[in-house]
């Protein structure tokens, strides 16, 4: 395993980033696909093993359990200061409406504390943009965290790159913590992030931290091979039903240059994301062990300049998706 500084901070990451979407009670939640503890655990202490130390989840993971099931792992298989774990606040919870005023923001980051058993995390999130909110609000309420350290740094997801200046540029005015990372869609499938918001982050030096890397397990498979995810998976439709022809043809060529290699599609697809220099850390989802060994693999597997270009010459503009 390879590992960074994450964007200005002091925080020393793994080049993956362990996803922890997958793993929650399939009971809790609207995730029937997730797994649950006594089959979480297992993945979460490989893992670690193979030398990750950054996990990423968030409060409304399969109604807190996603939290749950993470906390118990790390608490019984390594020291609290060898992870760095990121969580997430914006999305509604049994206890708690949806959103980003300080109230929701104070209680969720203590309810996620709780969650995971420990004191701090070091990455709290906003999950998506607050329309309601004030973003002043917002960011005064997310210092405050920083400041009675619960959490050591803040980052944002998926929003436009205007949003994301203007939340920059406002911290900055008042003397309030800045964002240091963004979590945005960004794979082979879905580029639209390198116009505006990546130029940005690299200006900034904001960490870039890609979530469906693998465009939902489409780049890993035969172009139309169905999974029960894939079937139960009725957001990762929204994200690229439309765009179904181009995308085929982007996943030939992964399939391609997979089959001269002699790997699996997912090392090519996680290679091509992590020759990007504004890329710190794709986020992974991982339901077998062989999703953690090709992620491993692929921080040591260098595309060539060729290789990149047949992989990025099919793309055309396809429309933004994953704000929801």
């Amino acid at each position: 395993m390879k590992y960074l500084k994450l964007g200005n901070t002091d925080l020393n990451i793994s080049r993956i980033c362990l996803g922890c979407m997958t793993y929650g009670e399939p009971t809790r939640g609207n995730h029937a696909w997730t797994l649950p503890e006594e089959n979480s655990r297992p993945l979460i202490k490989q893992a670690l093993d193979v030398g990750i130390n950054f996990f990423d989840t968030s409060n409304n993971y399969s109604d807190g359990s996603s939290e749950e099931i993470l906390g118990r792992a790390l608490r019984s298989y390594t020291r609290r200061e060898e992870v760095v774990i990121a969580t997430k606040v914006y999305n509604a919870m049994s206890n708690l409406e949806r959103g980003l005023s300080r109230p929701k923001i104070m209680q969720s980051i203590d309810d996620s504390l709780q969650r995971l058993g420990t004191d701090y995390v070091d990455l709290l999130q906003i999950h998506r943009w607050d329309y309601e909110t004030p973003i002043e609000e917002t960011l005064e309420a997310l210092h405050d965290v920083v400041k009675a350290g619960k959490a050591r740094y803040i980052g944002a997801s998926s929003m436009f790159a205007w949003q994301f200046a203007k939340a920059l540029y406002t911290a900055d005015l008042h003397g309030w913590t800045r964002f240091v990372t963004m979590q945005d869609q960004y794979n082979l499938l879905q580029r639209e992030e390198e116009r505006e918001m990546h130029p940005l982050c690299a200006a900034e030096g904001i960490a870039v931290l890609p979530w469906s890397p693998l465009a939902r397990g489409r780049l890993t498979r035969p172009w139309g091979e169905s999974t029960a995810r894939l079937v139960s998976d009725h957001y990762g439709k929204t994200l690229y039903d439309k765009t179904e022809e181009i995308d085929a043809l982007i996943a030939a060529r992964v399939a391609n240059i997979a089959q001269k290699r002699s790997v699996p599609r997912a090392q090519v697809a996680l290679a091509w994301l992590l020759s990007k220099p504004v890329v710190s850390a794709p986020i992974i989802g991982a339901s077998r062990s062989e999703h953690l060994q090709d992620a491993v693999a692929a921080v040591e597997l260098e595309l060539t300049a060729e290789e990149i270009n047949e992989l990025e010459a099919a793309y055309v503009p396809h429309r933004v998706v994953g704000f929801e």
